[in-house]
């Protein structure tokens, strides 16, 4: 599979991750009580978290790890 193909499969998996990140992030807000530091908190995790998931995907996109 050629580099292209790869990165284009991984935009559309990163799409669809965020999208369901972002939403189960927000109900998961939901559920907590209202405070200020807790938002604060809860988005700076949520805001910096998905990124780990992606990790794998990210490095196959880039060549399987073949470096």
């Amino acid at each position: 599979m050629g580099p292209r193909t790869r990165r284009f499969i991984a935009m559309i998996g990163v799409l669809g991750f965020l999208v369901v990140w972002i939403w189960g992030v927000v109900t998961v807000r939901g559920l907590l009580p209202p405070g200020q530091l807790i938002d604060l908190l809860f988005f700076a995790v949520g805001g910096i978290g998905w990124a780990f998931p992606l990790y794998p995907l990210f490095k196959w996109a880039e060549g399987g790890g073949k470096h």
